[in-house]
């Protein structure tokens, strides 16, 4: 059996410091647990905007698609913000998910207990929390035509989006949650604003339809969108899975990631359809961004792309008891007090360097 291939992506800013943590880890299971993956890496963002002129070259998409998983870093930086929009380091993203399809995003938000203090909300309401965010990522209003900004006649402008779903678009992204939900509580809610939009009715209807038709073990519930962002913050360990549309995921993921603390602590994954092995294609990114302000100086925090690199066992390569050896050394870091800047409190803790924490979970790798 060949070994699964990754291409790893390191990016821009705090990018390839925390990618190299990443490889650590990789390299330790090739040592350890006689699992071993193809690994390339190639420049995506400001950097390949450098040395090509173009955010990502085609021969780095032709890559992307021909790999079992794509890691990326983080994309961008003030550098680059005087470029044409069609150059911009996040356009070699958006490129790839565009290209790749990747149609559903999954945005954990978990709250280990060592952090539980570094929420805004109450340690009782977010200790133990870890609840999944699915995301629908190529289509609904950020993608709908037409779209614009156009003169009204009346001497004034309009500014229009168009909020579009087709029913194949939304039972494609019902099907990734109900299957997440298969592997952990078995719940999904459901997210919408069927009270006053017609898309939203449709999203109701179609994911009501997939759930009888194909996945009735699962519990399916459903909420309005706004009712759910206060749930979230009122008693977010009433979730397990929760899917819902491009815009309101977009909103839904970030207030769900600040109820863990810190984004450096979250990872990412955008998925798309099965893949050569029977698993779907996928790329996996920290929620952070890339950080310039501190780039290079070892203070970013690396944990979030090693949790995404966990994902990628568990969802890419099936490796679910892998996946939870590197959570459980990221878990027992953190019980340890040990500490990068992003996570200090007032207790005059010193904090670890970037190198120092990807160091210190491989160690709690060994101890397993």
């Amino acid at each position: 059996m060949p070994n699964h291939s990754i291409l790893i992506l390191p990016g821009d800013g705090i990018g390839p410091e925390v990618m190299a943590e990443v490889r650590k880890v990789i390299n330790w299971f090739a040592t350890h647990r006689n699992l071993s993956f193809d690994v390339t890496e190639d420049l995506v963002g400001g950097a390949a905007y450098d040395a090509h002129g173009k955010p990502l070259s085609d021969e780095t998409m032709a890559h992307a698609q021909a790999v079992d998983a794509v890691l990326l870093g983080a994309v961008g930086g003030p550098k680059y913000d005087d470029l044409d929009f069609s150059l911009k380091p996040e356009r070699g993203l958006l490129r790839l998910r565009k290209e790749m399809d990747l149609f559903a995003n999954l945005r954990p938000a978990q709250c280990f207990d060592a952090l539980a203090g570094f929420s805004s909300l109450k340690p009782e309401i977010v200790s133990g929390l870890d609840i999944m965010i699915v995301r629908e990522l190529t289509s609904g209003i950020y993608f709908g035509e037409p779209r614009g900004i156009h003169d009204d006649g009346d001497g004034g402008r309009v500014g229009i989006n168009t909020q579009r779903y087709t029913t194949e678009e939304i039972r494609r992204v019902a099907r990734a949650a109900f299957d997440l939900a298969r592997k952990r509580d078995n719940r999904v809610c459901s997210m919408e604003k069927a009270n006053v939009m017609e898309s939203g009715i449709l999203w109701r209807e179609e994911v009501s339809w997939v759930h009888e038709h194909e996945y009735p073990d699962v519990a399916l519930t459903h909420m309005y969108a706004d009712a759910g962002a206060m749930q979230l913050v009122r008693n977010p360990k009433q979730f397990d899975v929760i899917v819902t549309d491009n815009l309101f995921g977009d909103l839904l993921s970030d207030a769900a990631a600040m109820l863990t603390g810190s984004l450096g602590m979250l990872p990412s994954a955008s998925l798309g359809a099965i893949a050569r092995n029977g698993l779907p294609k996928a790329l996996y990114e920290p929620v952070h961004g890339s950080a310039p302000d501190i780039a290079g100086q070892g203070k970013a925090n690396p944990i979030a792309c090693i949790l995404s690199f966990a994902m990628a066992l568990r969802y890419s390569f099936d490796l679910g008891a892998e996946a939870d050896l590197v959570e459980g050394a990221v878990e027992a870091v953190l019980a340890r007090g040990l500490r990068t800047a992003d996570l200090l409190g007032e207790d005059g803790t010193e904090p670890v360097t970037t190198s120092e924490m990807g160091d210190a979970i491989v160690a709690a790798l060994d101890a397993t």
